[in-house]
């Protein structure tokens, strides 16, 4: 499994003197159904060869790190993978990246919260935002078993710095396998494994091809609007990573996140000397004129009770498969309009913005 010695000196020659290196965040989409292949910005939507996958995870040095475990890449050559390549700039020397724990700085709060900080990689969250404006909750067949169109159980990250020491992968078995029995060519019965899967309508595979290059871009020149200074995108994430009754909660935070003011709940903020509606109202009165429809405004607000419920300690039943999917459509419709409208939009200011829809969306209520 060693390097010939020129080969070696060649690569850590380069290493030490490099001041930028690529990074490669592998996700497994764990019940993924068979999707089209997909290349935006840094990402690629795919099924991966063995040797591509050997390739992607530098098999090689992993067999010297770890030569009592192999990496299973025909197993895991049965999904469909998200890849996200990262380029990053090496800024501690070599030492530092080879032991960061002995260069960390020992005053620092080790035990403070960063609030928006997200559970994978940003680079990676950044693309799981973008698959997720897909109405997956539409073209699932299964919506009470899930309405995700995949999962994303972890995220593998392989460094082609030498000095980052690589990580084992995760075992096949982290994925959702079910049995299978075939028939061999004697007629015997041979059972084997294969990955489960929520099956999608057959719209997703035509529909999916829309979420490319382009429209990431698009996306992209959305988020830098003033329309997403405000956690939308970390709460959407959220929604999507989390299960029960978080789930729910993170969809109709996001949509505050998106569409709430501090004036909705501080009337010494608000632009004008009227009283107004209160905080709820004024929300469903900017999703109103955001979706053009009344009947949106009354869905956030059938939801906002049952999240009022589980807050406040009222007696609160079961959230209806209905009710889960509603959040979640809901959530997503709002997010997407907003991408349109900071796209098109010519005011830079969102208080402006959401002022404007308030004013436009209460004559719905």
């Amino acid at each position: 499994m060693s390097l010939p010695s020129d080969e070696a000196a060649y690569r850590l020659n380069f290493a030490v003197q490099a001041k930028r290196a690529r990074r490669w965040h592998l996700a497994p989409l764990d019940l993924a159904d068979d999707l089209p292949s997909l290349q935006f910005g840094p990402a690629a939507l795919r099924r991966f060869s063995v040797d591509e996958l050997r390739v992607l995870v530098d098999a090689r040095r992993l067999a010297r790190f770890f030569p009592t475990t192999s990496f299973e890449a025909g197993r895991f050559s049965e999904f469909q993978w998200l890849v996200v390549e990262e380029e990053v700039s090496l800024e501690r020397p070599p030492e530092g990246r080879a032991v960061p724990v002995l260069f960390a700085d020992l005053q620092q709060d080790f035990g403070r919260i960063e609030p928006h900080k997200g559970r994978f990689p940003a680079i990676v969250e950044d693309t799981l935002f973008f698959l997720l404006l897909a109405p997956w909750e539409e073209w699932s067949q299964m919506p009470e078993v899930d309405w995700r169109g995949f999962r994303v159980p972890w995220v593998y990250t392989t460094d082609e710095d030498l000095f980052v020491r690589p990580l084992a992968v995760p075992s096949p078995a982290s994925l959702s396998w079910e049995p299978q029995a075939l028939t061999d060519s004697w007629g015997d019965v041979v059972e084997v494994e294969r990955p489960v899967v929520l099956p999608l309508e057959d719209e997703a595979a035509a529909a999916v091809p829309a979420w490319n290059g382009p429209y990431y871009e698009r996306v992209t020149r959305a988020r830098a609007s003033p329309l997403f200074e405000t956690p939308v995108v970390h709460f959407f994430i959220r929604a999507y990573l989390s299960d029960g009754v978080d789930e729910v909660l993170g969809h109709l935070t996001a949509i505050e996140a998106a569409l709430g003011l501090q004036a909705d709940y501080d009337r010494r903020l608000r632009l004008r000397s009227d009283k107004g509606p209160g905080a709820t109202k004024r929300v469903a009165a900017r999703i109103a004129a955001l979706l053009n429809a009344r009947g949106f405004a009354d869905q956030y607000e059938q939801l906002f009770k049952v999240r009022s419920a589980f807050l406040h300690g009222r007696a609160m039943g079961t959230i209806s498969t209905a009710e889960r999917v509603m959040a979640r459509k809901l959530s997503r419709q709002i997010v997407t309009a907003l991408v349109d409208r900071a796209t098109t939009a010519q005011g830079a200011n969102r208080e402006a913005e959401l002022q404007g829809l308030l004013d436009r969306g209460l004559p719905f209520l």
